[in-house]
């Protein structure tokens, strides 16, 4: 007769060790897994902050690149306009700068204004225009004579008078811009009167006409800004009174 082998006893421990995993070990998991994700989440923020760096880098070359094309086509021009690369600024010396009280430019402003703005209406449609360029806009300063409200709308005229040099026929017949270009001023360019803020070192160059170029930054969504349609009129007459009274 074979006789079968009986098992060895059980020692009476086993049968009551836990199969529970232990608290150390636990531990030990959850930190390998924290490391795993935090690992994973630097990884991902320090791509995310090359791309917005590398972005950065080529939105700003890119505005530069296109101010310095404009800064050079001005200099062709053979005028007083100043193009700013550093504060993005145009500045039209002498033939910029309004008399005391008024809000009309001398002739050699108008002519300036014609001859500058289509070169910045083809800077507007140029790659790096058409993608950081956001508007265009015209800021009207004055003396520290008068009031602060007096300078105010004496500043809101000028840029006013500013856009009436554009788009009204009757101020410039024989430059005047086509209506494509009127549409686009419309669309790029925005009048705002500063009053005496930012002054300059004497009265006489305090009042002046700047053209202030804005960009869009880097996160902007241009497909999110609500722009008005505009429709060119051809009884486009500035409101404004030909002879300052």
């Amino acid at each position: 007769m074979f006789s079968a082998k009986s098992p060895p006893p059980r020692n009476k421990d086993e049968g009551e060790r836990p199969f529970w995993i232990s608290y150390a070990d636990l531990m030990t998991a959850l930190m390998v897994l924290f490391l795993i994700v935090m690992v994973a989440s630097l990884v991902s923020i320090t791509q995310q902050l090359s791309i917005e760096t590398d972005g950065e880098k080529q939105r700003t070359k890119d505005i530069a690149d296109l101010c310095k094309k404009l800064e050079k086509e001005a200099g062709l021009l053979k005028l007083s306009i100043q193009v700013g690369c550093k504060d993005n600024r145009i500045n039209f010396g002498e033939a910029g700068r309004f008399n005391t009280n008024r809000y009309d430019l001398p002739i050699e402003g108008h002519v300036a204004l014609q001859a500058m703005v289509p070169l910045i209406l083809r800077a507007a449609d140029s790659a790096e225009g058409k993608r950081w360029l956001k508007q265009i806009l015209i800021e009207g300063f004055t003396d520290t004579d008068g009031s602060y409200l007096y300078n105010l709308h004496l500043s809101l005229q000028r840029s006013e008078w500013v856009m009436c040099s554009l788009l009204d026929s009757n101020y410039a017949k024989e430059t005047a811009l086509s209506d494509e270009q009127k549409m686009l001023v419309m669309e790029l360019f925005l009048a705002g009167g500063v009053s005496f803020n930012n002054p300059k070192d004497s009265k006489d160059a305090s009042r002046r006409v700047e053209l202030r170029m804005q960009f869009y930054g880097l996160k902007d969504d241009k497909n999110k800004v609500d722009k008005p349609e505009f429709k060119l009129s051809k009884l486009e007459i500035c409101q404004l009174k030909k002879n300052h009274e």
